[in-house]
């Protein structure tokens, strides 16, 4: 498996924006470079792999959770230097909307914790400034 730190081109990722029951489905991140924070859950697309084939693998891998991935709803970058002005990170994420199938949420992979998150309760998470972003742009929060 390839390194995400210090890549030599731009690493393609995929997260699912999963809401069940009024809930959105988030994860805590356990690794750099969104460690500690909240965000949608995904990864790393794998070689022949299908941006949705990887966005179903991701979620399931991570949380336990089956879903159908749709449609691109949402693109950014992130990209983190170091001290020194070398890049550590660099993805381009591509998020998709999708449908719940079934699953309860488990940390698995490379997450810390995995919950379902009402729009009440999103304030008690420290959550990532992109998912926060990508939950304004959705509806699921107002702004």
């Amino acid at each position: 498996m390839l390194s995400n730190r210090y890549p030599e081109h731009p690493r393609v990722a995929v997260g699912a924006v999963v809401i069940h029951n009024n809930c959105v489905l988030l994860v805590k991140r356990a690794k750099a470079p969104a460690e500690g924070e909240w965000a949608i859950p995904g990864g790393n697309v794998e070689l022949g792999e299908t941006l949705q084939q990887a966005a179903e693998r991701e979620i399931l891998e991570e949380t336990g959770v089956r879903i159908r991935a749709r449609e691109i709803i949402y693109t950014f970058e992130s990209i983190h230097e170091d001290r020194d002005g070398n890049i550590i990170f660099h993805y381009v994420i591509l998020d998709y909307s999708s449908d719940y199938i079934s699953g309860n949420p488990t940390p698995r992979d490379d997450a810390m914790d995995a919950q379902w998150v009402s729009p009440e309760d999103i304030k008690k998470f420290k959550i990532n400034s992109s998912t926060l972003i990508l939950l304004k742009k959705i509806g699921f929060l107002s702004e």
